[in-house]
């Protein structure tokens, strides 16, 4: 399935963990959604999906949720993204 980034950020707080996000669209779907990801050491990760603007097709929605926890390529494109402007602002 084909993905396209619109943005992406990660910032490290004051606790030395992470919070980042990415919003994406996902090829068929209309409205784009957003993944918020955490992490307290930057190893393993947690992540929030929901739609980055107006509310879209449930199914979808589900779908693409269904997505991220089965396909580790796409879940690590997403977080990789957010992780490059991180080390973007560090510099």
């Amino acid at each position: 399935m084909k993905i396209e980034i619109q943005s992406a950020e990660m910032k490290r707080q004051e606790d030395r963990s992470y919070i980042g996000r990415t919003v994406f669209t996902l090829e068929n779907h209309k409205f784009p959604y957003e993944i918020t990801f955490f992490s307290k050491r930057g190893t393993e990760w947690d992540y929030s999906l929901s739609f980055a603007g107006e509310p879209g097709s449930e199914e979808q929605f589900l779908e693409t949720d269904a997505l991220l926890e089965n396909d580790d390529e796409i879940f690590n494109q997403l977080l990789d993204a957010s992780l490059d402007t991180q080390e973007e602002q560090e510099e």
